[in-house]
């Protein structure tokens, strides 16, 4: 069975090595290191190269997803965990400003689900609590909304792309095209979204319908 090497990130020490604890006991799991976030986290994914990061946001959610957005490396996925779904929407649409977080659960999530969630990320899916998307996803737009500017047909490829939580490089290789092409892209559908994350750009563009399932 393979061994998904996962970086457990919290401000909170304890948090942290609770986490650890907790996935340790999932065989498929090694839990590479611990990482206090902050100016040390992209140091941290250098020295521990991991498949993924399981990171709790702690009691002040929008704040350690802004403190924390210029650290995040978009090509390692983040499950992010906060309290409750009060600052769901604030999390994403005024605090994900970083790419790398595809996950998104609640911090009481049971072991298993914690797991399924890192798999799922790894796997290039984009994972959000059930309870968050109802908060998230009626709230971000209005079904009476639509684009004030249409996608072009390759910006709506980049976009599918995108709601599989491929990475810009994994998009540009899919495309054929240069990395810098598709963060292009990237920000012109963000732009015409008024999205602030890429994970807000997803939710909203499936509000409207524009995501292939």
């Amino acid at each position: 069975m393979a061994h998904h090497r996962v970086l457990v990130a919290a401000d909170d020490l304890l948090a942290r090595k609770g986490l650890a604890a907790l996935l340790s006991e999932a065989a498929r799991f090694n839990i590479v290191g611990l990482s206090a976030g902050g100016e040390s986290l992209a140091e941290d994914v250098v020295i521990f190269d991991p498949h993924a990061i399981l990171y709790d946001f702690g009691w002040d959610p929008v704040a350690v997803a802004v403190n924390n957005a210029e650290h995040l490396d978009q090509d390692v996925p983040v499950v992010a965990l906060i309290p409750d779904e009060d600052q769901a929407l604030d999390v994403v649409t005024g605090g994900l400003t970083a790419t790398g977080v595809y996950g998104l659960l609640l911090r009481d999530s049971d072991p298993e689900l914690l797991a399924s969630a890192i798999e799922s990320v790894i796997a290039g899916l984009i994972v959000i609590d059930p309870l968050l998307a109802e908060v998230i996803i009626p709230s971000t737009t209005s079904s009476q909304e639509s684009l004030a500017e249409a996608l072009t047909p390759r910006e709506n490829e980049v976009l599918q792309l995108l709601a599989r939580g491929l990475t810009n490089k994994a998009i540009a290789r899919r495309l054929d095209i240069t990395d810098h092409t598709v963060k292009f892209h990237v920000t012109a559908i963000m732009s015409k979204l008024a999205a602030q994350s890429r994970t807000d750009a997803v939710v909203r563009a499936t509000r409207l319908g524009l995501i292939i399932l």
